[in-house]
């Protein structure tokens, strides 16, 4: 990934970077990742119906990433406050997520790698939104 790079180097930045908020951006962009192939792989399951609440889940979670990792990383003007809230909807769709596909896990490998990848980011999260100071 290329975020720390490209944020550094953004003329509202001047090379001041939040490191934990990085992170969260990189952390967002690869759940959604896995959250997608995992839907796709549920898909493709002989026990489809099973595993339907995890595909829905999973489809949320990639979305809401995704959106996060977006917003997360536009740094000209300021929107903290959107942005920490956006960050702890991800945390809590990836947190819902890796409950969900932790359930799956031994019976499926797709399962157990995207938990761990939402529970990654969930927890990339909890210090984004730490490291975030809204009283501007």
């Amino acid at each position: 990934m290329h975020a720390h790079e490209m944020i550094s180097a953004h003329p509202q930045v001047r090379g001041s970077t939040n490191d934990a908020l990085i992170r969260c951006i990189e952390e967002c962009f690869d759940c959604a990742q896995a959250c997608t192939v995992c839907a796709d792989a549920c898909l493709g399951e002989q026990m489809v119906l099973e595993l339907r609440q995890c595909i829905r889940l999973n489809l949320d979670c990639a979305d809401i990433c995704t959106a996060t990792g977006h917003v997360a990383s536009r740094r000209t003007g300021t929107n903290e406050s959107v942005i920490v809230a956006t960050i702890k909807a991800c945390e809590e769709a990836c947190r819902v997520c890796a409950e969900e596909c932790e359930r799956h896990a031994e019976m499926h490998e797709h399962c157990r790698i995207c938990a761990e990848s939402c529970r990654r980011c969930e927890v990339a999260c909890r210090e984004a939104a730490a490291s975030i100071d809204t009283r501007h």
